[in-house]
């Protein structure tokens, strides 16, 4: 089915909820207080379909004091209908709306003349006149002008068929689901529901989706389209969602539904902004930021100015975070006022100083990607996230793999997802040169180097490590790496070492990872040099990480005895008192006395038997 949402705007009491009424029949003022005042103050939902075409129709609020909420559903139109009354022409909230819609970048516009017959067919013409010139100053695409009364069945019926000959949404699809709340409620029951309009991708029943307000996962239960429980809701559908084990007070409107692992939120967001005109954007000012169905408090700071700027760079500051991707649109007002319409470019934050972040918004505005990767690898030199660029730069996996390959002077590491500039190797290649420097004997892998530095993926460690073989530095035996100048087999060196080491150590041996650390030796080399001296019985194991020289455990089991002879028992008390060791040795002691025959243990107490 083909779906698209039209949103109305205009002055109050220009005739939007009575059109939509003699369109569909759906009565939009339904609370008591819309009734009492007779204005529209929320946004109300209803459609309109014939055949396979599907029409969602948002209508909005027109007072000046609502306009917030204008704003909230405007994030989901895909056209405008702008709604002009006869009689009175264009007035500050058809001005205000058409300006929002513009700054949204929405260019799809249906203008619709209300009340036609309160004036003469010479004043309609010039009240479509001057319409039609207004708009010319927004670059608006005017798909037609259709002039109405609701008491002329002819020509609602007229509009209606007009409206049928828009076949698409003109959303794009993007790599992800979303959708911004803007009603949440609780039916008897039903569990959470909350309404909203279908970006980026469809949704589907019993699908897993995450809430990033609350980092909580939920599954949809149930999906309804237009009071119809269907199997998916696709782009531009607006959609009732029942979401599983979400209570109704834990969320709220403008919070995201998504899918989880493709946005982070930041208290930081970088833009490209552009005010209305005669309007400024103040440095360092509160501002309200709108945002999908989202309205925050926020602080902006100016990029190029310390006083304000009509239009350039700024960097929004919040309270909270901020869960937004590349391209999308924003609202920025004062008050009951409409200052800037803006875009975000840097949807993360990143450890950049202000120029270097500037030259990279620079390369965003522009959708320079290649460079904007350049910069960005400056600054993440530890390696940037390819799942990033969902979020960055509206790429999706496959996209951003591909784009990363073109770039020069990188590595791309496609299991982990990583690219690491070229630069950081000589970083690397100087960390292990300095190991093997130091003790000539180190035989590590890459696993051993990963657990050093941990930022580096185990491909980008071994790719340093090839290439130090290339230069003749290192040489490989299997999956380890010993010194090139060493040309002898030097594990019974190393066993050597080890044993001395203990033998020193006596009765406190070093854990074995820490011998393995300070030795500069794979782990997995080190267990088989520890199996080798147990198998022989110069070292034994008391526990998984207590190692001791055969000598020092026969030294302290004499000394044990003796105790039990002097005290009649031994326990860690007094054994403590000769011994003060700590309590992870005496312990393994101790369990290692209960080995013998001739020795039993009552309580926590060993005697002989």
């Amino acid at each position: 089915m083909s779906n698209i949402i039209i949103g109305t705007a205009g002055h109050i009491d220009h005739g939007k909820t009575a059109l939509i009424n003699a369109l569909n029949g759906f009565e939009g003022d339904t609370t008591n207080e819309e009734k009492e005042r007779g204005i529209t103050i929320d946004l109300s939902f209803s459609n309109l379909s014939l055949g396979q075409q599907n029409i969602a129709f948002i209508d909005v609020p027109g007072h000046e004091k609502l306009v917030k909420n204008m704003i909230a559903g405007a994030f989901g139109f895909d056209y405008v209908m702008l709604v002009v009354s006869a009689n009175e022409g264009i007035k500050p909230q058809t001005i205000e709306h058409i300006e929002i819609i513009n700054l949204l970048g929405l260019k799809e516009i249906i203008v619709v003349i209300t009340k036609k017959d309160l004036v003469d067919d010479e004043e309609l013409k010039q009240k479509e006149s001057q319409i039609l010139a207004f708009l010319k100053e927004f670059n608006f695409e005017v798909k037609f002008i259709q002039a109405v009364s609701i008491f002329d069945s002819n020509s609602i019926e007229s509009l209606k068929t007009k409206l049928f000959t828009i076949k698409n949404s003109i959303k794009q699809e993007e790599n992800f689901f979303r959708f911004y709340i803007d009603r949440v409620f609780s039916p008897k029951g039903i569990g959470t529901v909350v309404t909203g309009t279908v970006l980026g991708k469809k949704c589907e029943l019993e699908e897993k989706v995450f809430i990033p307000q609350i980092q909580k996962e939920t599954k949809i239960k149930n999906i309804q389209v237009h009071n119809q429980n269907v199997l998916e809701a696709n782009i531009s559908n607006r959609a009732a969602l029942n979401l599983a084990n979400i209570d109704k007070n834990s969320i709220q409107r403008g919070d995201l539904i998504t899918k989880k692992g493709f946005i982070r939120g930041f208290d930081e967001i970088d833009i490209s902004f552009k005010c209305l005109k005669n309007k400024k954007l103040n440095h360092n000012q509160k501002y309200t930021l709108f945002i999908g169905a989202k309205k925050s408090e926020v602080k902006v700071l100016l990029f190029d100015s310390l006083t304000s700027l009509e239009d350039g760079f700024a960097t929004i500051k919040a309270d909270e975070k901020l869960f937004t991707i590349f391209g999308e649109k924003l609202i920025l007002r004062n008050a009951n006022e409409t200052i800037c319409g803006a875009v975000v470019l840097n949807p993360i934050i990143d450890p950049m100083k202000k120029p270097q972040k500037k030259v990279l918004l620079e390369f965003l505005e522009k959708r320079d990607f290649q460079n904007a990767y350049k910069e960005l690898l400056i600054a993440h030199k530890k390696g940037l996230g390819i799942i990033s660029s969902t979020q960055r730069f509206a790429l999706s996996h496959e996209e951003a793999i591909n784009f990363a390959k073109t770039l020069k002077d990188v590595f791309i590491d496609e299991k982990e997802l990583v690219i690491y500039p070229n630069s950081t190797k000589e970083e690397i290649k100087r960390f292990i040169k300095n190991i093997y420097t130091k003790n000539s004997y180190a035989l590590l892998s890459s696993s051993s180097i990963h657990l050093r530095l941990s930022w580096a993926s185990l491909s980008f460690i071994e790719n340093v490590l090839s290439d130090l073989v290339d230069e003749n530095f290192l040489i490989k035996e299997n999956s380890l790496y010993k010194n090139a100048n060493i040309k002898e087999d030097f594990t019974k060196e190393l066993e050597n070492i080890f044993c001395e080491r203990l033998k020193k150590e006596d009765l406190s041996p070093t854990a074995p990872y820490n011998i393995y650390d300070e030795m500069d030796i794979d782990r997995k080399l080190g267990d088989d040099i520890l199996k080798s001296l147990t198998s022989k019985k110069e070292v034994i194991r008391l526990q998984h990480n207590i190692f001791i020289h055969n000598q020092s455990l026969n030294k302290i089991l004499k000394a044990m005895r003796e105790i039990i002879k002097e005290d009649g028992f031994i326990e860690i008390f007094n054994f403590k008192q000769k011994y003060d060791l700590s309590r992870k040795y005496l312990v393994a002691y101790l369990d290692y006395l209960d080995n013998f025959s001739d020795i039993k243990k009552v309580e926590n107490k060993r005697v002989f038997a």
